[in-house]
């Protein structure tokens, strides 16, 4: 039931989608051509009727009714709501594909990991890959009304071939009001786990694989029935579908062709055929329908997945994968380039001229560069960075970015040249914080606090502070050191405080 056009758009030409016009099955003709003749037979009618059945006075009546509705039709969101709606169907639409259970990767695992040439080891294989099979086609009947026609009771599938009549019993004896398609897969894992005690899976990491994909088997079965069971809401489709028609039923009387002889803005022609607003009805309604079609894949519409050709597909290649082609592997030989250290496969008569075609080497590859700039530069021509050099943000930036702004004592210089007068004691103390803070090693046990405002005020030329700060304050470089009576060093490297009668000269000298 998909119509798949890949091969007609493998080469773009000119008027490369033109010829997928002329395509019926699947198009948006055959959705749309009901509606369109039914727009364009009322807006038809209502044409009739105002140019032979009204009189003038109803004319006049109809004529602003039309421009009221021409003025205020666009106040209705039609592409808004419906780009959206539409973009969520196809995403949905995709996703259920991904969720479609294929027996692959069971196959594979199965194939490998269940040992055994004997009539057992065979027999152990086809029942764990029909469990598969048998999960899968309860859920794809359960979702599907294609698969549900096929098989529209138990007795059909074990007609079938999924299920035995003793799997059949066992089946309807579970007491369970919820859909039972879970059940073989739990059949699955017990015969697995016997496979494992009698050594047909001969270890704990294969039987793990095993549990793995099977899970991933059961997984997309189970995304399968939370599709079917959770839809798009309902109020969401409402809003569009109300959206679309309220907005044509609108444009069937506003954009009338009113009479020309009146003089209203817009309305100097009469065409008698709304061309561009039949347009408009093909899009939006063609849009409408689109995710009307994808809304829920698994019916029989032309797009819908072909769900019975998947059953077929996989339980032919899965039976054949664990029967047939095990341990059926070609004898090895040796290949036609063993000895040949660069094989090259031939080119057909219609590709050679991709052979003669330069192989990619990265977007840099043929970049040019002058020699001058090539020549490596010694280390010792290239200045140093430094933190004068640097180019720092904002000081109200640099307290939002840590280690990116200023250092603290190029900080708290700034901070202090704000409050310091020329030629005092503070800016001469500034100035020698660098090689005070060098020297200075010792270390505060309190946490650091910014001190007030208030007290770089109080500083006043003779630098005082008074004592009761000086054990809330603590040194981090040189920002704290100028809230901090200054200090000195002994020999002894015991620190000194200095007396308040000392200048900062003597303090740079110590």
């Amino acid at each position: 039931m998909t119509v798949t056009y890949t091969a007609r758009v493998a080469n773009a030409r000119f008027g490369g989608f033109y010829k997928l016009l002329l395509l019926w099955r699947g198009s948006i003709y055959k959705l749309l051509y009901k509606e369109f003749l039914a727009f364009f037979l009322m807006y038809l009618a209502l044409s009739i009727i105002y140019r032979f059945f009204l009189n003038e006075e109803q004319k006049l009546y109809f004529d602003k009714v039309a421009i009221y509705c021409n003025n205020y039709a666009n106040l209705i969101p039609v592409s808004f709501v419906l780009g959206f709606y539409v973009n969520l169907v196809v995403n949905r639409w995709w996703n259920q594909y991904l969720s479609l259970p294929f027996p692959d990767r069971v196959m594979c695992a199965i194939s490998g990991t269940v040992h055994g040439s004997d009539e057992t080891g065979r027999l152990y294989r086809r029942t764990l890959m029909r469990y598969c099979s048998l999960s899968g086609l309860l859920i794809l009947r359960s979702v599907s009304t294609a698969a549900f026609k096929r098989f529209p009771t138990i007795d059909h599938v074990v007609e079938a071939g999924f299920m035995t009549r003793l799997e059949r019993k066992k089946f309807e004896n579970l007491q369970s009001s919820y859909n039972k398609y879970w059940v073989p897969c739990v059949w699955f894992c017990n015969l697995a786990s016997q496979a494992r005690s009698e050594g047909r899976i001969r270890d704990d990491h294969s039987f793990k694989m095993l549990m793995e994909e099977l899970n991933t088997f059961r997984g997309n079965c189970g995304m399968l029935f939370h599709y079917d069971w959770i839809s798009v809401p309902l109020v969401y489709t409402q809003v569009v579908t109300i959206a679309v028609y309220s907005f044509f039923l609108t444009c069937l009387i506003g954009r009338q062709f009113l009479d020309p002889a009146r003089g209203y803005p817009g309305h100097e022609l009469d065409l008698y055929v709304p061309v561009f607003t039949l347009l408009q009805f093909f899009f939006y309604a063609g849009w409408l329908k689109v995710a009307e079609q994808l809304i829920n894949p698994f019916g029989e519409d032309d797009d819908d997945f072909e769900i019975n050709f998947l059953i077929d597909r996989n339980f032919q290649v899965s039976m054949l994968a664990v029967d047939e082609m095990y341990s059926d592997v070609p004898p090895m030989e040796k290949d036609r380039y063993w000895n040949h250290s660069d094989p090259r496969p031939p080119y057909t008569a219609a590709t050679l001229f991709q052979k003669h075609m330069p192989s990619f080497q990265g977007s840099t590859f043929n970049m040019a560069i002058p020699k001058e700039d090539m020549q490596f530069q010694p280390l010792s021509d290239i200045e140093e960075m430094n933190e004068d050099t640097l180019t720092h943000p904002p000081p109200l930036l640099s307290r939002f970015l840590p280690g990116v702004g200023p250092s603290p004592l190029s900080s708290s210089a700034a901070l202090a040249s704000h409050f310091a007068a020329p030629g005092s004691r503070l800016t001469l103390l500034r100035r020698s914080t660098s090689s005070f803070s060098s020297s200075s090693e010792f270390q505060c046990q309190e946490p650091v606090q910014d001190p007030p405002y208030s007290l770089v005020d109080s500083l006043g030329p003779g630098l005082n502070v008074q004592e009761g700060h000086t054990e809330e304050l603590c040194n981090m470089g040189s920002q704290a050191s100028l809230f901090l009576p200054p200090k000195t060093m002994d020999g002894g490297e015991n620190v000194q405080p200095v007396e308040e009668g000392e200048d900062a000269a003597s303090l740079v000298a110590t």
